[in-house]
C-alpha cells in the first residue's frame, strides 16, 4: 500500500487528503491548526490518514511564511546596499498606508540601523563604474551579525543588469556570516525596478530562518516515523518545489495554500465540463477569490502581503477579504454592521466552540440559524447554540434593534455582500461576464454561501467538489513541479538580439530542469516563455505568452504582443515596442490520479442518504428542511431546496428555489430555478 498525501495548513484547520495509489480510495481529515508551531497539526493530520512509511510523496501547502510576514515575526535582517540607496525599502513607491490625511506609519522589514551602505556602482546598462570594496562588505557584515541580525540581504543598484559586484559581495559576506541565511537580489529576482527587487529579496531573507527551522522540524519528525518519500512545498504560482528550494527561496510560499486550492478547482471544473470558474475559498479567517478562464489560472507578476511588503514572484492571482467563518461581526460607532477583518481563528474560535470568545462570528450566525448541525460540526465535538445566539443578540441584535433571527441573518447578508463584491472585482471589473462562469466554493464554509452568490452576482451555477473542505490539500497532490526564472532585457523590439534571447531561454531551461531533479519522474516536461512588453513610454506591461518557446523571432514576438494587447485594450498603437523581461517556466507534469475514483459508490441511494429533517432559517423564515449525508448520495440524484447536504468537511446549503444534482464525479451542481 502506497499513498500520495497533500496537507494544507490554514488559519483554523489543517486539511489532509490521502490517496491510496493501489485502490484509488481517498481518505480525508481536518484537524485544528496548532499555533505558533504549525507542525503539530500537520503531523496529527498525517497520522490520521496514513502510515507515514507508506507515503511516497508528501506535498505541503503552508501559511507559515504568510503568517510570519503579517504578524511581523520574521527574523531580524541586515541589509548591505550601494551607497546612497539605504532607504529604498523605506521610501517604497512613495505610497502611504492611508490614502487621505497626513498621518500614517510604516515599519520596513529592516530597521535603518540594520541597513548599511558600501562603495560600489553598476550603471543601468551593466557597466561597472566602481568595483565593490569587499573588505568594506565584510566589515559591514560583521557589524550586522554582532548587532544580532539573523539573516543578510545584499541589495545593489542595477544588479539585474550586471550582478558581478553583488555576486562578489555575497561570496565575501558568506565567508564570515555565522549561518547560511544570506541572499543576494540577483539570486532571487534579477529584474529591473529597484524597490520590487529589494523588497522581494529582503522579505526572502527575513523568512529564511523561520521557514528553514519549520521545514527542518517537519523533516526530522517525518524521518522519525520512517518516511522515505519525497517532501515538496507548494509555491504561490500553483506549482510545487523541493523543500531545499523552499529553504533558499521561502518568499515563493507567500500564497502557498490558496494557490493549491485554485489548481484543484481548475482540474475538477474541467473534468466536470465547466472549464471557466470563479473560485471562492472560505476558511476561518478569509475569503480568497480567483478566476480560471477556459481552464487557465491567472498569474500575477507581484502581490503585496501587507502594506509595503511587496513580493514580485509569479503568483496565482487571488483577491482576499476578511470574511471567513471566524470573522467577527460588530456594530461600529456609526451604527453599521461590519464583518472582519478581525477573526477569532482556531483559538479561541467562534463563540459556539466554548473556548473563551464572546464576540459573534459568521460561523455563529450559521449555527444560530440551524444551518450547521451543532452535533456534527467540522472537526468533531459539539457546539453551544445558546452561547452563539446570546452573543449575536448582545453585540448585534440589541445595538440594531433586531430579533435574534434577524440579527444572525443580517450578519450573513453582510458577509454575502462582501463576498459578492470580491467576485465582481475579479470578473466584472476585469471584463469577464459572470454569466459565463460557474462558481466553485470550497474551504470549510464555502458551500454555505453558494446559492446567495449565484443569485447576487448572476453566476451560471455552482460546482461543489466532492471534498470542498480539503480542496487545497487535494490541490497539493494535483499540482505539477514548476521552476520560474526571469531576466530583464529592457530593449526595443526592433533591435532585440534574437541570439541573446535564445541563450537566456536555454539557460533558464537548464536551471529549471536542474531544480526539478530526476526528469524521468515526470509524465512530461514542458517550457513556457512569457515576455513583459509595452509600448515605448508606457509604465505598465502586458504578459505575452509565446506559443513556441524554442526559437522566438522578432516577428513572432511582435505578432504575439499585438494579439495580446488588442485582446486587452481593443486596439494596437503605431509606436515602438519595448521588451522589458523574459520569463521562463519549466514544468514537470506529475502523474494525475483519476478524479473518477472520487465518484459516489454504485450502490448509493438517496433514501439511505436521508437524515431526519430539521428547522432551518432560510429566505426570511424558519423552514423544515430535508437533510442528507452528501457523501452517501448517488450520482444523478436531484434535491430541491430547502435542504442541507452534510459531510465531515463542510455543509452545503440549498435555498428555496434552488436545485442540487450529483454528477458522475460526485460534484454537487447547484442551479437556481428560472424566475
Amino acid at each position: 500500500m502506497t499513498h500520495l498525501v497533500g496537507i494544507d495548513v490554514g488559519g483554523t484547520f489543517t486539511d489532509v487528503f490521502a490517496l491510496d495509489t493501489a485502490t484509488g480510495i481517498a481518505k480525508v481529515t481536518k484537524t485544528p491548526t496548532t499555533r505558533p508551531d504549525q507542525s503539530g497539526g500537520f503531523l496529527t493530520g498525517l497520522d490520521a490518514v496514513a502510515d507515514v512509511a507508506s507515503v511516497t510523496a508528501l506535498v505541503h501547502g503552508t501559511t507559515a511564511g504568510t503568517n510570519a510576514l503579517l504578524e511581523r515575526k520574521g527574523a531580524r535582517i541586515g541589509v548591505i546596499t550601494t551607497d546612497g540607496f539605504r532607504d529604498v525599502l523605506e521610501m517604497r513607491r512613495r505610497d502611504r498606508p492611508a490614502t487621505w490625511g497626513l498621518r500614517g506609519t510604516f515599519q520596513p522589514v529592516a530597521d535603518r540601523a540594520d541597513r548599511l551602505e558600501v562603495r560600489e556602482r553598476t550603471l543601468a546598462d551593466g557597466t561597472i563604474r566602481r568595483e565593490v570594496d569587499l573588505r568594506q562588505v565584510q566589515g559591514a557584515a560583521k557589524l550586522l551579525a554582532n548587532a544580532g541580525c539573523q539573516a543578510l540581504a545584499i541589495l545593489f543598484i542595477n544588479a539585474h543588469a550586471n550582478h558581478r559586484n553583488e555576486a562578489a559581495a555575497g561570496a565575501a559576506a558568506r565567508e564570515i556570516w555565522p549561518n547560511e541565511h544570506v541572499c543576494a537580489s540577483h539570486e532571487i529576482i534579477p529584474e529591473i525596478r529597484e524597490f520590487e527587487r529589494f523588497s522581494t529579496t529582503a522579505l526572502n531573507a527575513t523568512l529564511q530562518p523561520e521557514i528553514g527551522h519549520y521545514l527542518s522540524r517537519l523533516e526530522d519528525a517525518l524521518a522519525s516515523r520512517a518516511f522515505g518519500g519525497s517532501f515538496m512545498i507548494v509555491q504561490s504560482s500553483g506549482g510545487i518545489m523541493t523543500a531545499e528550494t523552499a529553504r533558499r527561496q521561502p518568499v515563493r510560499t507567500a500564497l502557498s495554500g490558496p494557490a493549491a486550492g485554485v489548481i484543484a478547482a481548475a482540474r475538477i471544473a474541467e473534468a466536470a465540463g465547466y472549464p471557466s470558474v470563479i473560485t471562492g475559498d472560505v476558511g476561518g479567517t478569509s475569503f480568497d477569490v480567483s478566476l480560471v478562464a477556459d481552464g487557465q489560472t491567472v498569474l500575477a507578476a507581484q502581490s503585496s502581503v501587507a502594506f509595503g511588503f511587496v513580493i514580485r514572484t509569479p503568483m496565482v492571482e487571488i483577491t482576499t477579504i476578511g470574511a471567513g467563518g471566524g470573522s467577527i461581526a460588530k456594530v461600529d460607532k456609526g451604527g453599521l454592521l461590519t464583518i472582519g477583518p478581525e477573526s477569532a481563528g482556531s483559538d479561541p474560535g467562534p463563540v459556539a466552540y466554548g473556548k473563551g470568545n464572546d464576540r459573534p462570528t459568521v460561523t455563529d450566525a450559521n449555527i444560530a440559524l440551524g444551518r450547521i448541525d451543532p452535533d456534527r460540526p467540522i472537526g468533531g465535538g459539539a457546539l453551544d447554540v445558546a452561547a452563539a445566539q446570546a452573543a449575536i443578540a448582545e453585540h448585534v441584535g440589541k445595538p440594531l434593534g433586531l430579533s435574534d433571527e434577524a440579527a444572525a441573518d443580517a450578519i450573513l447578508k453582510v458577509a454575502d455582500a462582501a463576498m459578492a463584491g470580491a467576485i465582481r472585482l475579479v470578473s466584472v471589473e476585469r471584463g469577464y461576464d459572470p454569466k459565463k462562469f460557474s462558481y466553485m466554493p470550497f474551504g470549510g464554509g464555502g458551500a454555505l454561501n453558494a446559492c446567495a452568490l449565484i443569485r447576487d452576482v448572476g453566476l451560471a451555477r455552482a460546482i461543489v467538489p466532492r471534498y470542498p473542505g480539503i480542496t487545497s490539500a487535494m490541490g497539493c497532490v494535483l499540482a505539477d513541479m514548476r521552476q520560474d526564472e526571469v531576466q530583464t532585457l529592457n530593449a526595443s523590439l526592433d533591435t532585440l538580439d534574437e541570439t541573446l534571447v535564445a541563450e537566456v531561454i536555454e539557460s533558464h531551461t537548464l536551471k529549471g530542469k536542474a531544480a526539478l531533479g530526476d526528469i524521468s519522474a515526470f509524465a512530461n516536461v514542458s517550457v513556457a516563455v512569457t515576455f513583459d512588453m509595452a509600448y515605448a513610454g508606457q509604465t505598465h506591461t502586458v504578459a505575452v505568452a509565446l506559443p513556441d518557446a524554442k526559437a522566438p523571432t522578432i516577428a513572432t514576438i511582435r505578432s504575439a504582443f499585438e494579439h495580446t494587447y488588442k485582446a486587452a485594450y481593443g486596439q494596437t498603437l503605431s509606436i515602438p515596442i519595448r521588451v522589458l523581461n523574459v520569463r521562463t517556466a519549466v514544468i514537470g507534469e506529475r502523474p494525475k490520479f483519476d478524479l473518477g475514483t472520487l465518484a459516489p459508490p454504485a450502490d448509493a441511494s438517496l433514501d439511505a442518504a436521508a437524515r431526519p429533517a430539521r428547522q432551518v432559517f432560510m429566505a426570511g423564515e424558519w423552514r423544515e428542511s430535508a437533510i442528507y449525508d452528501r457523501l452517501a448520495m448517488p450520482a444523478g440524484a436531484s434535491v430541491s431546496g430547502p435542504a442541507i447536504l452534510e459531510q465531515p468537511d463542510t455543509t452545503i446549503l440549498i435555498e428555496p428555489g434552488a436545485t442540487a444534482t450529483i454528477d458522475l464525479l460526485g460534484n454537487v451542481i447547484i442551479t437556481l430555478d428560472a424566475p
